[in-house]
């Protein structure tokens, strides 16, 4: 996949198969990448993740 965009939704599969809907945020003064999972409304950045996942592309429009 290309570069992130910032404030743009992605599909993003889990190890699980459940697909969710991520909202990349950019990246913080460490170099961190941090998402908004817009289900839950939960700030979080990839290195407080305990499960393996994927970015399968954009979200569909709407979500």
């Amino acid at each position: 996949m290309s570069e992130l965009l910032v404030n743009t939704t992605y599909e993003i599969e889990l190890c699980s198969g459940e697909l969710r809907y991520w909202r990349y945020l950019g990246l913080d003064h460490r170099h961190q990448a941090w998402w908004l999972d817009t289900e839950s409304g939960q700030e979080f950045n990839e290195s407080s993740l305990m499960y393996a996942w994927s970015i399968t592309g954009p979200a569909p429009a709407g979500e």
